[in-house]
Order: structure tokens, then sequence, then C-alpha cells
């Protein structure tokens, strides 16, 4: 499950990397994933990361701040439809419309907070020994 985990964060990371380099890119593949078929599988796929996060977190570096991120997740997740897509879109439309400067910083973000994730959970919590 840590290694999973650890896949995540280096998924985040790229996609974060990606939104660096050329923002327009993970607009339009944000906008790709905002029909509502998929917008439910990615809920699906943030609450079982959250509870992928939740589970690895005790054998962690960080093993609160993970447990703590993958509830947060978590909630995120079950809230994303409550949320609803239509507030999705225009939520992705008022990012992209703030302009390169501000999608790179947010991008850069996610290209940290999975950096972070992999790091975190990329190897077993060392003993006070």
């Amino acid at each position: 499950m840590r290694l999973l985990a650890a896949a995540m964060g280096v998924i985040i990371a790229v996609v974060g990397g990606v939104g660096v380099v050329a923002p327009s890119v993970l607009v339009e593949f944000g906008r790709s994933l905002q029909t509502p078929d998929t917008f439910y599988v990615v809920t699906g796929i943030r609450v079982i990361f959250g509870a992928i996060l939740v589970w690895v977190a005790a054998g962690s570096r960080m093993p609160i701040i993970v447990g703590l991120v993958g509830v947060l997740i978590i909630v995120a997740g079950l809230l994303a439809p409550s949320f609803g897509l239509e507030r999705s879109q225009a939520l992705l439309d008022a990012w992209s419309s703030r302009g390169p400067v501000f999608m790179r910083t947010w991008a850069a973000v996610a290209l940290l907070f999975g950096l972070f994730i992999a790091y975190a959970v990329g190897s077993a919590r060392r003993g006070a020994g």
C-alpha cells in the first residue's frame, strides 16, 4: 500500500509539473475530467487515495500529517458530489482566468504536495533506537 500511495504522490507531482511548464495543458486536462461520469470516478479515486493515506500513515515518516491529509482528502471527496459538477466547472473557469502566473503557482503547490506525499510514505519510519 505504501508503494501505491507513493505512486499517487508521484502522479500528483507530475501533473503539477505539467501545470508549471504548460498551464493550458493542465486546464484542458481538468476540463476533460468534468463530465458527469468522470466527475464521480475522480471523486471515488480521491476518497480511495485518502483512505490509502490513512492506512499507511502509521508507518510513514510523518504519521500525524499523512493521516490528517488522508482524512481531509476523504472529506473533500465525500463533499464533492454536494458541491456539484457545475460549481466545479465554474471553479476551474475562475482559476484559469487568473492568468498563467497564478496557475503556475498553484501547479507548483501540487508538485510540492505530490513530492511530499511520495517522500513521507516512500519508506518505513525509522525507529527511535
